[in-house]
């Protein structure tokens, strides 16, 4: 993995400068392998290394010249089908100096343009000059696993990985405007797909590429999840889904560099990390695999409809049953409370508060040990895992299923601006746009079309959320993490199967546990759905009270004139079991999520426009 920016103007052209330097270094954690600059009057491209595919070769940006015109690529990402894509290159008559997928992705665009990204499995970012044409191409992946903002001002086109670079940039003002206030107290910590929060700054959206030109900036979509008649059997379509999962993950074991796998000891995590060890097995190695857990935590958990038990005993159960070599990792309260900043620092936005901060510890500890880790993440989305799926009340409910709680967050909003913004407006308008945009078939019974809804809700906004938390923390500590389940073969298979076979025997990804027999101990394969862990403990609640007694004891702080002094006041008095947001954010976390939001409006000196 890697970070990538840069900035092209073809009408004025540009010239390399410090803050140029400034973006690139901003995001060195992200490549600290090695970094590279291209040049060109119109176009510089920035690029930092992680490198995990032939390190010795692959540097950034890399060139490659056809028929007499030149294409220069900054890239960040992995191909998981590179072999594949390589040797169709080959019988073209393309010929290859390495053995990266950087130089695959390049020649692909050199020998099929736009149309190479329909055949690239996958996990990337990338941009492509062409100064002979006047051109960047730019694309995401078709799951928006991997991160791409940009700008435009006063002619320059200007991108990055992550918005502090973006914001490096003279041209770039720290501003929000209305619908940055409203993404922040309405929306956040998830974000309307293709925004950046920051005025006229946007991100593109998953499954998007864009051409860059004199004329300006197109973007259009080559991916989209497409509903059809799946006229599989039950038994094809459990085969079918173990093959599919079975082949993802063991394509996304590809690498040059050490590579592990996180374990919660539920269903999701235990997939992987058994086919991973056993695809080690045969070649003779020991998975290493990884575990985290808070201080006390088994003091103070608390079961809840969300989380009905602790993690720790089918952790040693699944660590037994593969054998592998686990390493535990204990986050301490003050540990997770000071992580809240450097969460804030890796995100560039307020985020999921202890959630967000403890896994940033964790990748941190977890790149002691290797480079690559594969995580759990999405199948949730994909299979219909989370509660909201299979509860008809919720599932039947008007709104976003995982942030039910608009007119409470209204309430935070300053005075000032209750006739500029209205919660429910701005949040229905965002919710009504989703579902025309979810692909249905004719003839589909209403569960079947509310199901396909409900997938397309999730997969475009609620597993953004969790893909920009586990790129930005783990990516802060230079460790790539792939996500096997958002493989884009097994998102579309999904997306048309009905809900009563994805349901099997009426639990939680039935469908998935049935197809994943004989990979698990049957009491982690049938274990009741558990998300990642949160703090239980009371201590960590007592501390971020006090932080936020200490921003209220500064009434000109930053944070009031976005939010109303009362409303943030009562936090320090009140517990709601209703979430902010998700499965985990109560009231704890919705204080953090106050301190992450003073914070961040510190840092970048956000101005109110």
């Amino acid at each position: 993995m890697c970070s990538i920016a840069g900035e092209i103007n073809f009408k004025d052209g540009v010239s390399f400068k410090d803050y140029h330097l400034k973006m690139q270094n901003s995001l060195a954690k992200r490549g600290p392998d090695d970094s590279g600059i291209y040049k060109n009057q119109n176009c510089i491209l920035l690029h930092n290394r992680l490198a995990v595919i032939d390190p010795q070769n692959g540097k950034q940006p890399m060139t490659a010249g056809h028929n007499g015109i030149s294409y220069t690529i900054c890239y960040n990402g992995e191909l998981y089908n590179t072999a594949e894509l390589r040797s169709r290159l080959i019988t073209k008559g393309f010929k290859f100096e390495t053995s990266t997928d950087t130089e695959v992705v390049l020649k692909s665009y050199i020998a099929y343009g736009a149309d190479a990204l329909k055949d690239f499995n996958g996990i990337y970012a990338f941009a492509v000059f062409c100064p002979e044409k006047k051109e960047l191409f730019i694309a995401r992946d078709k799951m928006g696993v991997k991160p791409l903002f940009y700008a435009e001002r006063d002619g320059s086109f200007i991108f990055a990985s992550e918005l502090k670079a973006l914001l490096c940039h003279p041209k770039i003002k720290p501003e929000i405007d209305k619908n940055g206030i409203a993404e922040l107290l309405f929306i956040g910590p998830g974000r309307t797909p293709g925004f950046g929060v920051f005025k006229d700054v946007f991100e593109l959206k998953s499954g998007f590429c864009g051409l860059f030109t004199p004329s300006g900036l197109h973007t259009s979509q080559y991916f989209k999840l497409t509903d059809s008649e799946n006229t599989d059997s039950p038994e094809d379509i459990i085969k079918n889904v173990r093959f599919l999962v079975t082949d993802a993950i063991e394509k996304q074991l590809v690498s040059d560099v050490p590579v592990g796998t996180f374990l919660s000891g539920g269903l999701d995590s235990s997939i992987i990390s058994s086919v991973a060890a056993q695809h080690f097995a045969k070649k003779g190695k020991k998975l290493k695999t990884f575990s985290v857990t808070y201080k006390d935590n088994d003091k103070h958990f608390k079961s809840s409809r969300f989380q009905p038990n602790s993690d720790d005993e089918f952790i040693k159960i699944m660590v037994d049953y593969l054998g592998s070599d686990h390493t535990y990792v204990t986050v301490d309260t003050d540990d997770v409370v000071k992580a809240l900043y450097s969460a804030v620092d890796a995100r560039d936005l307020p985020g999921m508060a202890d959630v967000d901060a403890s896994l940033l510890i964790f990748c941190g500890e977890i790149k002691k040990y290797v480079t690559v880790a594969l995580s759990g993440e999405c199948a949730d989305e994909i299979f219909g895992g989370y509660p909201w799926f299979r509860d008809e009340k919720i599932r039947s409910r008007y709104g976003f299923p995982w942030a039910q709680s608009t007119e409470y967050r209204e309430s935070f909003l300053h005075p000032d601006f209750k006739n500029l913004l209205c919660g429910a407006d701005y949040v229905n308008s965002r919710y009504e746009e989703s579902l025309k945009a979810a692909d249905k078939k004719q003839g589909l019974s209403q569960l079947e079309a509310r199901m396909r809804e409900m997938v397309y809700l999730n997969q475009n906004w609620f597993m953004q959320t969790l893909l920009d938390r586990k790129d930005r923390m783990s990516m802060a500590n230079g460790l790539e993490v792939r996500v096997p389940f958002c493989d884009y073969r097994i998102a579309q298979y999904l997306y048309s199967v009905p809900w009563e076979i994805k349901d099997l025997k009426g639990r939680e990804k039935g469908l998935l546990r049935t197809a994943m027999e004989g990979y698990l101990p049957d009491s982690i394969l049938w274990r009741k759905k558990s998300p990642y862990p949160k703090t239980h403990n009371p201590a960590y609640f007592e501390a971020v009270k006090n932080i936020l007694r200490d921003i209220l004891s500064n009434k000109s702080s930053p944070l009031f004139e976005l939010c109303d002094y009362s409303a943030v006041e009562k936090l320090l008095s009140t517990e709601r079991s209703e979430p902010w947001y998700g499965q985990l954010m109560t009231t704890p976390q919705t204080v953090a999520y106050m301190i992450m939001l003073e914070y961040w409006l510190r840092k970048f000196k956000v101005k109110i426009v």
